[in-house]
């Protein structure tokens, strides 16, 4: 749990007061100057209007240039930033024609294969001739090419599971999934900071669902054997299944999940375990196996596994991996392998060509290279900023820096001061983390080379202590970095 300083939770509370107090001000005007308009509408319902969309009209259009900014070139260590003007208050955005060489501190890119690899790039290439960018087809019509078979074949291997089953998107991965394995009479408790594509899957559901405070192996216990003691509402029958899901790293933490005593937990009250490693698989662990690896937990404890291509592998798409029996029922009855076009051929041989580079199936080490340098970079990073007085969520070895910003208006300030100077970060706030938590989200690569790191060091140094979002006391400042 993250303890918010009394100071800083007033002022922030204070901050976001004053402009929900001036924007309803301005919206009570708003209804006087606009009546005749809203109300010539000829009997239909105003479609945007009131508190629906007060938050994006009053918070997040006055800092929206800090948000979605487009690029023309690959989220490598370096990319190009389009540069946007507005003349309207920020209600709408321009693009112009020039652009940014900016230090990527954003993009999902931890191995590094987002940009132009030697061996990876020539045979995207080659199965672009072969199959054309799309299948223009569902897996269960002539959506599934060869490569398809082999890359589901070269995951389950991978993972180190019997099956696995790929989909074109990471986030319908879990919103999809989980209502097929879950329905009703079933339980579902989830860490309480999981992922919003597991929410919505679990709510689709129609399973019964309880949280647990986050990574806290003890509370998950309590609520078990609580649950479990009751049995289903009204009836107190036994449940007819229970999953408890939590994810490998936590995207907007950075943590680690506490996976062996959580599956110990599972094992001793025989409930399954969906694992979730969209940002840890490729990242962590001595050959990139992700927090099974890392934390020496057999594969064969975690009842199913999913995971994202778009963070270690350069490409798109999900998977869910499992055993050969859950797999075959997952191709007859997932919606998203049923009527969703299969994932795009290119994409699929990207992946295979990444996981091979990751093996040393190259020919090559680049892979434990690549893999030596994420986890060297992110732990020198971490400490770097902890030692400026930052107060930097997660634990060592995850490539995710979350840094905290708290107040409103040291969103937009951080985010412009650190673009300015040509460092491209991303900002997060409500309702993708809660009102009081709004921060900095830093991914780190390996393709970040030592100078990028201090060079962002010293950019991010200059502009906290120009916000002031240094939250803890700083050591000594050093001439040169180590």
């Amino acid at each position: 749990m993250i303890a918010i300083p009394y100071l800083t939770a007033l002022t922030t509370y204070f901050s976001y007061g004053l402009l929900f107090a001036f924007g309803q001000f301005r919206d009570f005007f708003r209804k006087i100057f606009d009546w005749f308009r809203y109300n010539n509408l000829h009997g239909y319902a105003p479609i945007c209007l009131g508190l629906e969309d007060f938050y994006i009209r009053r918070l997040y259009l006055r800092i929206q240039d800090c948000f979605g900014r487009p690029i023309s070139s690959a989220p490598d260590a370096w990319f190009d930033v389009v540069e946007r003007y507005s003349n309207d208050n920020n209600k709408t955005l321009k693009r112009t024609d020039k652009v940014s060489r900016c230090l990527n501190l954003g993009s999902y890119n931890y191995l590094g294969f987002a940009a132009a690899d030697e061996y990876c790039t020539p045979r995207v290439v080659e199965s672009l001739e072969q199959y054309s960018p799309s299948t223009c087809s569902t897996r269960v019509d002539g959506g599934t090419t060869a490569l398809h078979n082999e890359l589901e074949d070269c995951v389950a291997s991978f993972v180190r599971k019997p099956a696995a089953l790929v989909f074109g998107m990471g986030y319908v991965t879990n919103s999809a999934i989980l209502p097929v394995l879950l329905g009703k009479g079933s339980l579902i408790i989830s860490d309480s900071l999981n992922h919003n594509s597991i929410v919505n899957g679990a709510r689709g559901s129609g399973a019964t669902i309880r949280v647990f405070l986050h990574n806290t192996p003890q509370h998950l216990e309590e609520v078990l054997r609580e649950l479990i003691a009751e049995g289903q509402p009204r009836t107190h029958r036994p449940w007819k299944k229970i999953m408890v899901i939590v994810e490998g790293i936590y995207s907007m933490e950075g943590e680690l999940c506490k996976l062996p005593e959580i599956v110990a937990i599972c094992k001793k009250y025989k409930v399954y375990t969906y694992l979730d490693e969209a940002h840890s698989i490729g990242a962590v662990g001595k050959t990139g196996r992700g927090v099974c690896e890392l934390l020496d937990v057999d594969t064969s404890d975690v009842d199913i596994m999913m995971g994202t291509f778009t963070k270690s592998f350069g490409s798109c798409g999900g998977y869910i991996a499992g055993s050969k029996e859950l797999i075959q029922y997952l191709k007859y009855t997932c919606p998203a392998h049923l009527y969703a076009t299969s994932i795009s051929p290119p994409a699929a041989q990207q992946i295979i060509s990444s996981i091979k580079v990751i093996l040393g199936e190259d020919g090559s080490n680049r892979g434990a290279q690549k893999l030596a340098q994420i986890r060297e970079n992110s732990n020198f990073f971490r400490s770097e900023l902890q030692k400026m007085g930052f107060e930097v969520l997660g634990d060592n070895d995850s490539p995710v820096m979350p840094i905290m910003l708290y107040n409103p208006a040291k969103i937009p300030a951080f985010s412009r001061e650190c673009l300015r100077q040509n460092v491209a970060v991303v900002t997060v706030a409500f309702p993708a983390t809660p009102l009081l938590l709004a921060r900095a989200r830093i991914c780190i690569s390996a393709s970040h080379s030592k100078e990028d790191l201090v060079k962002a060091l010293q950019v991010i140094n200059k502009v906290g202590d120009l916000v002031g979002i240094k939250y803890f006391l700083a050591e000594p400042i050093k001439q040169k970095f180590d």
